[in-house]
């Protein structure tokens, strides 16, 4: 059913129930004032009646029948469209209309009170005049018939009437107007019949109308077929990640995997396999083994950079991050001396998980590449903040006594698979790290030492928020580091 004509239909049967509401409402007050009006003109009467009557009984029964005669017409003619009842002294006068039959007569209604005779009500009023002043009991009445009725029975006949005729002119009128209401819902059906999200990239346009109802119904399909979208574009990014995630570690495994067929077989085929060697080749079924392992944890720490969602994200403290992968560093590898300077209370909006994955690979590659000559690896952690009032950055830096890193090869170190002729690693450790600081809105940067000493300074800058609780409306940056096709958003530093 249009919502024109449910409109009609809902103003046809509305408007007559008011009409008959408001009617019912207006018989019972008028009702009121026509009963008050009918009483107030008998009072009226009574007051002239009642002093014709008193009259008349000062001359009743004496010698003045002239007089009494005289008197008696007054009486009945200040009765004119009302009937009186009278008792005197050995007789009773009645004049005007009479009730037929002749009903009880109430002993004391100085008041009007309605009384019934066959199907007329009347309005009865009693008195006591004359020498009846000084007993109980009224010696006159007047009769005036309920003329209330026969009005209220017409007034209830024209409200019928008018709800009648109310319905159809309501609906109709209704029906008309609603049908033009709804034009602009219409115009926007039509807009929207015609788009389907799955073979055309067309959305709606729409201009404001001024018609709240419309606007809202038109930003509302606008927002949800830009939510189709993100999510159809977030599937898409999800289904690439799935089959990059596949060829990748089918493509990056099998070397591994094939090293480790060949070290079983020997141990297969030759039983009596001198000790040594037997140890030797344990030893890279082992380190094969080891870097197997650690390449699909990386892969797996890739895929979910590049899958995670926005509501992922919540107000976390640098420093908090870092102290708890120092410690684990400290727990793991106790060669390794780490120094820690640190400023409390910086506040970054971000993943914990994927912070902390970056803190960890940026310690590890420390601790693997930064080792001095002499074997040992000290690593150096600063966190810091910026200074800059108009940009507030989290500074973090990671120092290490290694070789270093020579300029033409700073950018590839964040590429994936790259790997030094005797690095254990997976070759995506710091892929991880460049992903995670872009997805931070950060920036990564490699540098010499500043002391001029050998090694590689690691600088990270991630934007601090200052507050507890934050909500960020930014999207989510576009994320395909696991296919490799990401561009590098890392900055190289030869100075000091």
């Amino acid at each position: 059913m249009k919502l024109s004509t449910r409109v009609a239909l809902a103003v046809g049967v509305s408007v007559p129930l008011l009409v008959l509401a408001s009617g019912w409402l207006l018989v019972r007050l008028v009702g009121d004032d026509l009963r008050t009006h009918q009483s107030s003109q008998l009072r009226a009467r009574a007051t002239v009646v009642a002093k014709n009557a008193k009259a008349y009984l000062d001359v009743a029964g004496t010698d003045h029948p002239v007089m009494e005669n005289a008197r008696q017409r007054r009486l009945v003619n200040s009765a004119r469209d009302v009937g009186i009842r009278l008792t005197a002294p050995g007789e009773t006068i009645s004049a005007g209309p009479q009730p037929d039959p002749f009903p009880s007569l109430p002993r004391d209604a100085p008041r009007p009170v309605t009384v019934t005779s066959g199907d007329t009500e009347w309005l009865v009023l009693s008195l006591r005049v004359g020498a009846a002043k000084a007993g109980d009991t009224p010696n006159l009445w007047l009769f005036s018939p309920d003329s209330a009725e026969e009005e209220l029975a017409l007034v209830r006949q024209r409200v019928v009437f008018g709800a009648l005729l109310a319905a159809p002119l309501a609906g109709a009128t209704s029906w008309v107007i609603a049908a033009r209401a709804v034009l602009p819902l219409r115009r926007l059906q039509r807009r929207t019949s015609g788009l389907d999200p799955r073979t055309s990239a067309v959305r709606l346009e729409h201009t404001p109308t001024r018609i709240g109802e419309v606007d809202d119904l038109a930003y509302t399909l606008q927002t949800v077929l830009a939510r189709y979208d993100e999510q159809v574009e977030r599937t898409g990014e999800a289904l690439a990640t799935a089959r990059a995630f596949a060829a990748t570690a089918s493509h990056e495994l099998r070397t591994p995997l094939m090293s480790m067929r060949t070290n079983i077989d020997i141990l297969a085929d030759h039983p009596g396999l001198d000790p040594v060697d037997r140890a030797e080749v344990i030893e890279d079924l082992g380190r094969e083994h080891t870097r197997l392992l650690g390449l699909l944890v990386m892969l797996r720490a890739l895929a979910q950079g590049d899958l995670v969602e926005a509501d992922a994200f919540a107000s976390l403290d640098l420093t908090e991050v870092l102290d708890a992968s120092v410690a684990d560093l400290r727990r793991t590898h106790p060669d390794a001396e780490v120094s820690v300077r640190t400023t409390p209370g910086l506040l970054v909006h971000g993943w914990g998980e994927g912070l902390r994955s970056a803190v960890d690979n940026l310690l590890a590659n420390a601790r693997t590449h930064g080792r001095a000559t002499d074997g040992t690896a000290h690593i150096e952690v600063t966190l810091c903040h910026s200074g800059d009032p108009r940009e507030p950055l989290a500074v973090l830096t990671v120092d290490d006594h290694g070789p270093g890193i020579p300029p033409e090869r700073r950018e590839e170190v964040f590429q994936r698979f790259r790997r030094g002729p005797d690095s254990p690693g997976s070759g995506l450790g710091l892929t991880l790290v460049a992903q995670q600081i872009a997805l931070h809105r950060g920036r990564i940067t490699v540098r010499d030492r500043p002391d001029r000493r050998p090694g590689t300074r690691f600088e990270v800058r991630l934007p601090v928020t200052g507050v507890r609780d934050v909500e960020s409306t930014l999207p989510l940056l576009r994320r395909d580091w696991l296919t490799g096709s990401h561009p590098l958003t890392t900055t190289s530093d030869t100075r000091g």
